[in-house]
Formats: C-alpha cells, structure tokens, sequence
C-alpha cells in the first residue's frame, strides 16, 4: 500500500523525540502531520485509518516510558493502521520501552511493523550532545524508505519483534532533580509555565514547582531564554559530571523490521 496520509505522533519534552520521529514521517511523505502530544492537555487526534501510516516517538526514562507518555499514547486509536514505533535514550539503553511502545500501539489498533531506537541528547549532563545530529537523522531517513518499501509490497503487514522483557523492568517515573530560578534573570515571561508538559511550574510566580508534577525533563531549561531556569546545584553538578564520563562512548541507533 502507498499510505494515503503520514502522520508523526509524539511525545518530546526537549524535542529529541519529535526529531527522529518527524525525519522518518517526512522521508516518506515531505507534508506529513505532525501530533504533538507533550503538553497534558494536548488534544487527542481522530482515530487513524487503515490506509494511514503513522510514526510514533517517544523518549525512554529509566528504560520505560514515562507513565504520563503512556497513558497519553495509550489514549490513540488506529484502524490496523501500520506504525513505526521509535523511542529515544540518552546513550544509556532503552530496556524495555520500544517493546512498551509496541504493545500500546498493538492494543490501540495500530500495526508496529517497524521500529526503532534511537538516540539522543541526554536531559542530564553533556552526554551525547547535538543528536540526533544529521547523521542519525539521515539514518532515520533511510530507515522510514525501506519501511515503506515493505508496505509496498505485497506481503502481510505483521507487528515486529523488538528486544525486552514481559514483566517490563521498573522504571518509568519521573527524574529527582528540579530546576532552579535564577531571580535576578528571569523576565517572568512565562514560557517556562506555559511549555511544562505537566503543568507543573506556577503561571503566576514561575520559581515555584509542584515536585508532585515536575517531571525533571528540563524542557523549562532548554527553551528559557535567558538563563533563568537552571540546575545550578553542587549535587547536581557532582552527578552529571560522572554520569557523562559513564556514558561517554557512543552508541548506535537500532532499527527493526
């Protein structure tokens, strides 16, 4: 089958996993859709067609998938609709998570016939920095055609078998650390509230943080633009230095189909 349309649905605090995701939609098709599910009161898109394809993209937390990320992907429905499931990690491994991903998508309808782990630029210390860069992506590219060639041709479209275990490992909750404001830089412009996937930083005095909420994906971080938000806390500091030196050796994408 040629897909009819192509859609990029994911979840992506700090953007690592719309990349990969939106490289392979766009390689198949260059006006594919993109669905951004990251932000908790994203709305939720129409149910998607057999004839459809769509890629989905996620990041891995502690080799899961962050609870709220599969609460909100378990929410999609498909029509036997084919899939590629992707999930991205910060050069550590992603355990259990894209077989995670694999089993939602399968229980909302979908068919994840290709899938993919990828990586990217750890949220924590300097691990992996700039990726996926062009080469991943190029990569991820390259990958989605011959996914697409195998929808092409005339054979049963049957999920994948991906790596991971049933128990899934624990995992899947969110980071300990929480950011920082930095009072004499902070603009109140209120970006930092309004992009919180979690509705976790107050709209009305933004160096308060519901903990209960915080994820510690420092999307806050990334997209503050002046350096107000920050994790600029000795144990903090102390632990990222290591887990960079940890994960200082490159890992690969996989790719299966």
């Amino acid at each position: 089958m040629n897909p009819a349309r192509v859609t990029a649905v994911y979840f992506s605090p700090t953007f690592t996993s719309k990349a990969g995701a939106e490289a392979m939609a766009r390689a198949v098709s260059p006006d594919a859709a993109s669905v951004d599910l990251t932000h908790v009161d994203a709305p939720l898109p129409p149910a998607f067609g057999p004839d459809e394809l769509v890629v989905l993209g996620a990041p891995v937390y502690a080799g899961r998938l962050y609870s709220g990320c599969a609460e909100r992907m378990g929410r999609l429905r498909g029509q036997n609709t084919p899939c590629i499931v992707t999930v991205t990690y910060g050069n550590r491994a992603f355990d259990d998570a894209l077989l995670e991903l694999s089993d939602l998508a399968q229980a909302g309808g979908f068919i994840p016939f290709a899938a993919a782990a990828l990586v990217g630029q750890h949220t924590y210390g300097a691990i992996q920095v700039g990726r996926p860069d062009q080469t991943d992506l190029a990569s991820d590219a390259g990958f989605a055609k011959r996914a697409l060639a195998r929808l092409q041709a005339d054979q049963p479209v049957t999920p994948v078998a991906v790596p991971g275990n049933r128990p899934y490992r624990a995992g899947g909750g969110r980071g300990i650390f929480r950011p920082l404001t930095d009072e004499a830089k902070c603009i109140h412009c209120g970006l930092c509230a309004r992009e919180c996937p979690q509705n976790a930083i107050d709209r009305q005095d933004v160096s308060r943080i519901d903990d209960n909420a915080c994820l510690a994906c420092f999307r806050c971080i990334r997209l503050c633009p002046t350096g107000a938000k920050n994790m600029d806390a000795p144990g903090y500091h102390t632990f990222a230095q290591e887990f960079t030196q940890e994960l200082a050796a490159r890992c690969e994408n996989q790719y299966f189909l």
